[in-house]
């Protein structure tokens, strides 16, 4: 039986957060009168049809599309373009009869805009980890549940694990992960320390970890800030880490090796 180590951690915010920048005048009052308007326009309209869509689409598939049109339209607020690098490495996890590549695609996690950037961006449909508690939410609970989403429930080790074993039968059934092994939004731009969550689901599924690079999108919108500061963006794709072969007992060395590899990609292509 796994240990409390592996489950998803509660974002927490370090005592010590770095000093933002200081933000220009003008710019601040453009994303208070205009950009965070339009932010919460866009929201508004693509989740009041994602939940007329969710009426009928017990599957989450077009809710999925629904989402992805809501983070392009949110990238093109922020008026930073983002590169892919990487697509290439997901043809060979595509399994037969199925055209997404199967695996735990991990990210490390330092903007509420790493979530648009995603959904814009990975072109396939996969499913999220999320609080449990954000299901008792009016509306954003019936989405996240009609849509597939998995619940993480850190109530006690019990309901930790057959949370994660949910994770399981999700990648069983052929739908990626997409998972933020941090728990929660880096405070200072640096990499956090990572739980073996992900790496256990994918060892229980035999399928392979997949290491996301996000950069740029800390220093669009850092934690704890309200005003966006546009520039490019970049999404890196690593190479796959196998599990064959692996028991839940390497999940941690597996999560080591895969923090390992977003920091070293991170500081390789810093903006």
């Amino acid at each position: 039986m796994p240990s409390n180590e592996i489950l998803q951690p509660e974002e927490r915010v370090p005592a010590a957060e770095a000093p933002h920048p200081r933000v220009p005048f003008a710019l601040r009052w453009l994303t208070y009168l205009l950009v965070l308007p339009l932010i919460s326009l866009a929201t508004a309209f693509f989740g009041s049809i994602s939940l007329l869509v969710g009426l009928w689409d017990s599957s989450g598939r077009q809710q999925h599309y629904i989402a992805r049109a809501w983070a392009r339209v949110l990238l093109r607020i922020a008026l930073s373009p983002v590169t892919v690098e990487g697509l290439e490495k997901l043809q060979p996890l595509r399994r037969e009869g199925n055209r997404r590549p199967l695996a735990v695609f991990a990210s490390n996690h330092l903007s509420y805009y790493d979530t648009p950037m995603l959904f814009a961006k990975l072109p396939f449909q996969f499913r999220i980890l999320a609080k449990a508690s954000l299901w008792k939410l009016p509306f954003i609970g019936w989405y996240l549940n009609r849509s597939g989403q998995v619940p993480i429930d850190q109530s006690s080790a019990r309901a930790g694990v057959a949370s994660l074993m949910r994770g399981v039968k999700t990648l069983q059934s052929g739908l990626p992960l997409v998972i933020f092994p941090e728990g929660g939004r880096s405070a200072t731009g640096e990499l956090k320390s990572m739980v073996a969550g992900g790496a256990w689901m994918a060892i229980r599924a035999q399928v392979p970890v997949v290491p996301i690079t996000l950069v740029g999108t800390y220093e669009l919108l850092p934690i704890h800030t309200y005003v966006l500061r546009p520039r490019p963006l970049k999404l890196i794709i690593g190479d796959p880490i196998p599990t064959d072969g692996l028991t839940t007992r390497d999940a941690e060395g597996l999560t080591d090796r895969l923090r390992s590899i977003i920091h070293e990609t991170y500081i390789a292509n810093s903006l």
